[in-house]
């Protein structure tokens, strides 16, 4: 038992060169975080628009059809003569 509270007590010092790497660790993660964040706010974006644009062509009336075209041989059988 006396040896885990000396353990306990008497904590390592982390090196210089472990707190350098424990900081460029934690900004790299915050700076990945940000942009995943921002990425998945831009895609709710888009996929919210997209939504909205296809409701509203849903919504609205189709264009008229246009007649055919009356082919050549069509018109020269039904025109008097």
């Amino acid at each position: 038992m006396g040896n885990n509270i000396a353990n306990s007590l008497f904590k390592p010092k982390s090196s210089k060169a472990d707190t350098r790497a424990d900081l460029t660790d934690h900004a790299a993660r915050s700076i990945i975080g940000d942009e995943a964040a921002r990425r998945e706010a831009k895609t709710a974006r888009l996929r919210q628009a997209r939504l909205d644009n296809e409701a509203k062509l849903a919504t609205a009336e189709p264009p008229a059809k246009p007649h055919p075209k009356k082919t050549a041989s069509a018109r020269r059988a039904k025109s008097p003569g």
